[in-house]
């Protein structure tokens, strides 16, 4: 099973940041695209941001552009994602799993069926 851990979740205040890790249990992430989605409370999980596998593509959502960053250092197999300028809206579960493309339209990620626990993103005061 591809499956990915996510860590580096927390409580923030608004216009804080966090970065999110993304590392794979049994295999090296350096030949596949993956992408971040989040599931807020009461809503379907989303597309966030991807990464291609050179790491030369990313692309975001248009809610997290200029705010959130995606990166992957193959020497250490782990995916990240710098998130600044934290908002409310951003609070939710994040995800990282392969995905099919690494395209600028999130609906267009197509996401593997695997997916790991997640970390939770609360942005509050």
């Amino acid at each position: 099973q591809l499956q990915l851990v996510e860590s580096g979740g927390g409580l923030v205040q608004p216009g804080g940041s966090l970065r999110l890790s993304c590392a794979p249990s049994r295999f090296t992430l350096n030949y596949y695209r993956i992408g971040w989605f989040r599931q807020a409370p009461g809503k379907e999980r989303e597309g966030v941001s991807c990464i291609g596998s050179s790491g030369v593509i990313r692309n975001y959502a248009d809610s997290v552009k200029g705010r959130f960053a995606i990166s992957r250092d193959s020497a250490k197999n782990t995916v990240y994602l710098q998130m600044n300028n934290l908002k409310p809206e951003d609070t939710g579960v994040y995800y990282c799993t392969t995905v099919s493309i690494c395209s600028p339209v999130v609906a267009n990620y197509g996401p593997s069926d695997y997916w790991g626990q997640g970390t939770q993103v609360t942005v509050s005061s």
